[in-house]
């Protein structure tokens, strides 16, 4: 079976995580897809196959004969589908042999154009897999999931020798959680890589330092018609403190390595509001200067309208990998190894955001991430390409076929 027509089984079954939720997984419904995951390993004759009770799923594939002295190699994709946006219903269409136009997403009203997409004119004659634009497709991250049990089914044959293989699927990444209870005894990976994403041929192992801020103001409401040097009106304090931020830094404005500040959320009254931010940046002494900056605002906010009228509470989320996967540049090496026997030119490419990866990394399992074929994500206009989707799953093969030199 083809990677893609792996995505469409995958896609129909509903997945989607919550943020309120306190349990992991956040929704049950991840372990409908986790079970049937299960039952695909154990009949691909993967051994100890085990869904945990937070729906993680576990595998792995021994090592050819001659081979066991290889490192193992994990490879790992989410579970999930995004909160935000409908993952119920999900209705995939194959474009075959694609124009280059635009593509009417069922009778949503809705195009999947290059106008909005420049890459999709690189994609002529290619065939894709597109939703009806009412639900997203889910190929963040269901194409890493079919791509990787993909290489599985083919390593099965026994014809490609490669040392020990580990494979995990992971509940709620989109949620920020996904890594957090994986057992990385039970894994028993060396190093590992997710496939989360991305055009084929990008290798990612920088992504953000992130962090989030809520930004809390407590205003003075008084009648307006006697409020003369009396009123303090705290969205008017929000609107301040919002204004002195950056004007170009958010994330319409930066791209590639450039941070940002992000407001998220705003609400608010008179006598109260609230802004939410998420901070990010690459570089870790650009990243703690914008944290200084929220608290610097904060400090004269509060001199001039009185101590309290602004309270500004962050939380780190995630750091950047690479200087946990710097001391094991293999796991990149290998793997741009990897995308040059495809034929293609390997580019590393920084993450706008964080994977599984990132956590697992600081938690010890260094863990770039490996493209998926599929673009447009967390939307409507989800797309991937069955080509792409072929050559990811050929990639995973061709990295344990780099790391089975040395065996």
């Amino acid at each position: 079976m083809r990677a893609y027509e792996r995505l469409i089984r995958y896609a129909k079954v509903h997945t989607a995580s919550a943020e309120d939720a306190e349990t992991t997984p956040s929704t049950p419904r991840q372990f409908d897809l986790a079970r049937m995951l299960e039952a695909e390993l154990k009949e691909l004759g993967a051994k100890d196959v085990f869904v945990d009770g937070h729906s993680y799923v576990y595998a792995r594939l021994p090592a050819t004969p001659g081979l066991e002295q290889i490192p193992c190699i994990g490879f790992l994709a989410h579970l999930d589908t995004i909160p935000d946006f409908p993952g119920e219903n999900v209705r995939p269409r194959v474009v075959e042999n694609y124009d280059g136009g635009d593509i009417p997403l069922g009778t949503s009203g809705r195009v999947l154009s290059p106008a909005d997409f420049p890459h999709l004119h690189k994609l002529k004659g290619k065939t894709l897999v597109v939703t009806d634009g009412t639900t997203v497709l889910g190929a963040d991250d269901k194409a890493g999931i079919a791509e990787i049990m993909t290489a599985a089914e083919r390593l099965s044959g026994g014809e490609i020798p490669h040392g020990p293989v580990a494979l995990c699927f992971c509940p709620d990444e989109e949620i920020g959680h996904g890594a957090s209870l994986l057992d990385l005894e039970r894994l028993g990976a060396a190093l590992a890589y997710t496939l989360d994403g991305g055009e084929i041929g990008e290798i990612e192992y920088e992504n953000f330092n992130a962090a989030a801020a809520e930004v809390a103001f407590t205003g003075f409401n008084v009648h307006p018609g006697s409020s003369k040097d009396t009123m303090v009106n705290a969205s008017l304090l929000a609107m301040e403190f919002n204004g002195m931020l950056p004007a170009g830094d958010t994330p319409r404005n930066t791209e590639g390595y450039e941070g940002f500040f992000h407001l998220t959320e705003m609400r608010g009254d008179v006598a109260s509001a609230r802004l939410s931010y998420i901070i990010r940046d690459h570089d870790a002494q650009r990243f703690e200067a914008r944290k200084d900056c929220l608290r610097h605002i904060t400090k004269l906010m509060n001199a001039r309208w009185g101590e309290g009228a602004v309270r500004l509470t962050l939380r780190e989320q995630y750091r950047n990998m690479a200087e946990v996967i710097a001391p094991h540049r293999e796991v990149v090496d290998k793997a741009m190894d990897a995308v040059r026997a495809l034929g293609l030119e390997p580019k590393a490419v920084p993450i706008r955001g964080g994977t599984d990866g990132a956590q697992l990394s600081f938690r010890g399992l260094p863990c770039p991430n490996l493209p998926t074929g599929s673009y447009g994500h967390h939307g409507p206009y989800e797309h991937a390409v069955a080509e792409q989707m072929d050559q990811c799953a050929d990639l995973i093969l061709n990295i344990l076929r780099e790391f089975a030199k040395g065996g």
